[in-house]
């Protein structure tokens, strides 16, 4: 057999063999064959889903979002094994306009020492805890204890802010607060959990906190727990509200309580289902992943309003309500199939990403899309085949007010088709610009709650201390010296100055912080000793191969200012000679990473956008049909994005997302309009232009119906307390709403101008689900002459 002979065979059998929905409808028909056996399926499903739901919980560490992403995350691995972090560590800042006061201090030294008796806490670091060396081979603390007066306690502070590197850092400027640094005992709340920690810190701080004493907690475990409390009551917001809405849009589009009921019931099935399966997964959400279950909740409902739209109109038009079940399974299925299939790969391609979150979130919404897509074929006509049973009555007709935009959109493709069709390509084409032009961004401010507390002190140690926001620096040693030989700490020197010189006086600890001690007599093993086993691994590992340079930088930094700042350290580290020395931290991590991620989904996204299309087309066996459906595809998202940057907002993680997965939803109205729009020319026989206005008045209530369920179920979303998940929400919505622009306006226009071009599209003949066979029709020849979305 030739090679032609070959390719002409595989054509044949995608255009004139397959349904558009590729056979995978064909799990409607099963279902409608063998009712019994599929309920008992899907009862046994639900269950398990169910089972799973009580242990469901959010894991908001960011480091699993950014977990093998490239470089600066394994640096950061390696950085946080050798030497530990302050990543984990919990700041206490204490204020009081009476500190100087003896018996305030006193207070104070009482709160640092109960903190570290806490069950959670593996050490700490505070002015009363530090020591310094006595010069016979001990130690005295840092903060004298019975001191009588004010004047005597502020000379002592004021001593330790100008002479020892650690304290600088730890007490203000105004001799007005303190800050205590808690180093937590990751077993154990790896164990309970961080809230758990953070409840038992509250606890042993509130016997302190009055009138003289003004205690607030901050760091990255305080600033994830707020975040994992706002992800979970984002989570019962999105569902409790999501539900309401696309039930209250479908009570007034259909004008019927159990109407709206049957639309919800499915939908509902489908959260319970993608709960569990993730929960199956992964174990647990992450703040991401979270957002997968208002998706399938939007989509469930949209595609549920699509079927019980067809399903009613057959009804409404005189045919048997059980036979109008099994020919809306074998008109909307294939349709069905094929949105379920664009919109896996819209979350497919994001799998290409580095960063185990954004692989995550691609498994969890493909398996979302399957989890959907199998209860919209189960589910939906076993319910409405109960329904029936159970005595339902015909609801009145459709509202009249989800056909208003129609006419307007009927007379301008009739009329202006071509003028239209002419601008919509070229603006479309002038968008693509900005797509060039958008630069990626990160903010940490993003990630956090909004009205935090928790960032509300951090920002305050940066104005008054060092900073919660560590930068560090890993320095490789040449003389193997646990107490710092002479040549290795002029290279730890020269590190510290250079890093000093970015983020200010002050800023900075390392093994060469440690001078004012050594110049007055003191040795290293002294200083070191002084200092506790702890804080010393914090300087130089145990051999004596490495040290660690930390600098403090503040909390919010622009990802650009800090991206230009990496690179300096690098150059003039690289220029002082030192080799192989490692800049790294988590605030690096996210920034750098963000970038290689934002890049590397916007490739997915481009990917998506072509993937899609030859789906289209292979779909429904012509190449013209992807081309013109190009243009209210890419619109939506090229706008959004034009939106963008036209705002400065900047390309972030959760936008290339929010774009990939818009364009996979946004594809849905026009299969199931070019559907609709094919079945006329290929099986009705109808002209062209009447195909393209009988699939209007169809479809076209039906498109503004699901839109606005998408849209409203997906607003919910912007108003979360995480600013990121804000932003998915905002642009999902934007997204959608430019995609109704290009299916009601642009497509119908693109049709009429290329009349022509679609002249032979009647002599494809494409087999659809209504020629294979159900209980109802064994011979699967039933006469269903009428539209995708309604009886004719």
């Amino acid at each position: 057999m030739s090679s032609g002979s070959v390719v002409s065979r595989l054509v044949d059998w995608f255009t004139t063999r397959r349904s558009i929905g590729f056979g995978f409808e064909y799990l409607g028909l099963l279902t409608l064959r063998y009712p019994r056996i599929v309920s008992v399926a899907v009862l046994l499903f639900t269950i398990i889903c169910f089972w799973q739901v009580p242990r469901a919980n959010v894991d908001g560490d960011l480091l699993r979002v950014y977990a093998h992403s490239g470089h600066y995350y394994d640096a950061y691995d390696k950085l946080s094994k050798t030497f530990g972090t302050f990543e984990n560590d919990i700041y206490v800042l204490v204020n009081s306009p009476n500190l100087v006061d003896p018996d305030v201090l006193e207070e104070v030294r009482s709160l640092a020492f109960d903190l570290e008796l806490n069950e959670y806490a593996v050490g700490t670091m505070s002015p009363f805890t530090l020591r310094k060396p006595n010069g016979s081979g001990g130690s005295v603390p840092a903060v004298p204890e019975g001191m009588l007066n004010a004047d005597e306690v502020a000379m002592s502070l004021m001593d330790l802010q100008q002479n020892d590197p650690m304290m600088r850092n730890l007490i203000t400027p105004d001799l007005t607060g303190v800050v205590l640094i808690m180093f937590p005992n990751q077993e154990l709340v790896n164990q309970n959990g961080a809230k758990a920690m953070i409840a038992s810190l509250r606890e042993t701080l509130s016997y302190y906190q009055g009138s003289d004493l003004q205690i607030e907690l901050t760091g990255p475990p305080v600033w994830t727990s707020e975040m994992l409390n706002a992800a979970v009551d984002d989570q019962i917001k999105f569902t409790v509200y999501g539900f309401g809405l696309g039930a209250f849009i479908a009570l007034f589009a259909l004008r019927s309580f159990w109407g709206a009921i049957l639309v919800a019931a499915t939908p509902f099935v489908a959260v319970a289902w993608s709960i569990g399966t993730v929960l199956l997964l992964f174990g647990s959400f992450s703040f991401l992943t979270i957002i997968v279950t208002t998706l399938v909740l939007v989509m469930a409902f949209a595609e549920s309003m699509f079927f019980v739209f067809n399903w009613l109109a057959y009804w409404r038009d005189g045919m048997e309500p059980n036979k109008a079940v099994d020919t809306t399974l074998k008109l909307v299925g294939p349709a069905t199939s094929l949105t379920t299939l664009t919109t896996m790969v819209a979350f497919a391609s994001l799998y290409f990403s580095p960063g185990q979150g954004v692989q995550e979130f691609a498994l969890a919404g493909a398996a979302g899309c399957v989890i959907m897509f199998v209860c919209l074929m189960t589910v939906m006509p076993l319910l409405l085949k109960l329904a029936i049973r159970l005595g339902f009555k015909l609801p009145k007709a459709p509202n009249f007010a989800l056909n208003a935009p129609v006419p307007a959109a009927l007379g301008l493709a009739m009329r202006f088709g071509r003028p239209f069709s002419v601008l919509s390509i070229l603006l479309t084409i002038l968008l693509i610009v900005p797509f060039f032009l958008i630069q990626p961004r990160f903010s940490f401010e993003d990630y956090m709650a909004k009205d935090s507390r928790a960032l509300t002190a951090a920002e305050s140690i940066d104005e008054g201390v060092g900073g919660v926001a560590p930068l560090y620096v890993r320095v490789p040693l040449k003389e193997m010296d646990p107490n710092v030989g002479a040549e290795d700490f002029e290279t730890i020197r020269k590190v510290h100055e250079i890093v000093e010189s970015e983020l200010g006086e002050n800023k900075v600890i390392s093994a060469a912080s440690l001078t004012n001690y050594t110049e007055t007599g003191f040795s290293r093993e002294e200083v070191f000793d002084a200092v506790g086993p702890f804080m010393r691994k914090r300087f130089i590992t145990e051999d004596g191969s490495q040290a660690l340079v930390t600098g403090f930088m503040p909390t919010i930094l622009e990802s650009q200012a800090l991206k230009d700042m990496v690179a300096r350290l690098e150059t003039r580290i690289a220029e002082a000679g030192i080799a192989d020395a490692e800049v790294g931290g988590f605030r690096v991590l996210t920034t750098f990473a963000t970038d290689d991620i934002v890049r590397s989904l916007q490739i997915s996204l481009a990917a998506s956008v072509l993937l899609n299309l030859v789906l289209i087309g292979l779909a429904f066996g012509s190449l013209r049909m992807a081309l013109i459906s190009a243009v209210p595809n890419m619109f939506p998202i090229l706008g959004t994005q034009a939106w963008l940057w036209a705002t400065g907002a900047g390309l972030q993680l959760t936008t290339v997302m929010a774009l990939t997965i818009a364009f996979g939803i946004a594809v849905n109205d026009t299969i199931h309009m070019l559907s609709h729009y094919m079945h006329g020319r290929r099986e009705e026989q109808r002209s062209h232009l009447d195909s393209v206005r009988h699939t209007l008045h169809r479809i076209g209530g039906a498109i503004v119906a699901t839109t606005v369920i998408l849209c409203a179920g997906t607003i919910i979303v912007a108003f979360s307390e995480l600013p990121q998940v804000a932003l998915f929400g905002t642009l999902f919505v934007l997204s959608l709403a430019l995609a109704l622009v290009g299916d009601l306006f642009m497509l119908p226009s693109l049709l009429v101008a290329a009349s022509r071009w679609l002249e032979n599209l009647t002599s494809i003949r494409v087999q659809t689900a209504d020629h294979v066979p159900t209980p109802d029709d064994p011979t699967g020849d039933t006469d269903t002459r009428l539209g995708a979305s309604g009886a004719k």
